[in-house]
């Protein structure tokens, strides 16, 4: 649970864009087959979890901190 909790935006980023990179393989795809990425729909949904996760890493919340540390100088 703590992992969950630790973890929350970047797993609901591999979700959400294990969705769009499906969705995406379907929709758009290759269909001559020579795209690396999009003409598998494994790697497309691999890659668009990837996408996701790095794309929602940067929601994290930063960590609450005890005290409001100022400027000690001041």
């Amino acid at each position: 649970m703590i992992f969950i909790k630790k973890y929350k935006w970047i797993l609901i980023g591999l979700s959400v864009g294990a969705v769009f990179g499906a969705l995406y393989y379907h929709f758009v795809g290759c269909t001559s087959g020579s795209c690396n990425i999009t003409s598998n729909p494994f790697n497309m949904t691999a890659y668009g979890a990837l996408m996701g996760g790095l794309l929602f890493s940067n929601f994290k919340s930063k960590p609450e901190s005890s005290s409001n540390k100022t400027f000690e100088n001041e």
